[in-house]
């Protein structure tokens, strides 16, 4: 089974493609951060019209792409296991490694969850002599469980 992403995600990444823009020209036009632009092409986040308008034109694209990208978006993947091997190890790395971090995040915070809300995610390239790595930064603030 495959992820059914929104139809204008193709038309945003062929005309980024086409211009030879990257997500970083797009944070430097926007003043979001790169990983915030992309999810909008995948319909996971929505801009505001000013912002909508600004990537249009930049990809040369019209209204119906600001409609769409200012549009409130139905989160997530869906029920699917993914299947793509680079999303699959994050899949992979929450079966192996989330009840420890639910741990250990409960340990030093209580009981509640990090948000998804008030968070930012940062993807890095660090290099090294051994092949280079991907340093993935996800910041989220805790949120208490309330006891009523």
């Amino acid at each position: 089974m495959t992820v059914e992403f929104p139809s204008f995600t193709r038309t945003l990444l062929a005309a980024k493609k086409a211009k030879g823009l990257t997500f970083v020209d797009l944070e430097k036009l926007l003043g979001q951060d790169e990983v915030w632009i992309a999810s909008l092409f995948y319909g996971q986040n929505s801009a505001s019209v000013e912002q909508a308008t600004k990537i249009a034109e930049a990809l040369g694209l019209g209204e119906d792409i600001i409609t769409a990208l200012s549009s409130y978006p139905s989160k997530g993947l869906g029920p699917v296991v993914p299947t793509d091997p680079l999303i699959y190890r994050f899949y992979e790395i929450m079966q192996v490694y989330g009840y420890p971090m639910k741990e250990i995040i409960h340990e030093k915070f209580g009981d509640g969850i990090m948000s998804a809300i008030d968070f930012t995610l940062d993807i890095d390239k660090v290099e090294d002599p051994k092949g280079d790595r991907v340093k993935v930064t996800m910041n989220g603030k805790f949120l208490a469980y309330k006891k009523w």
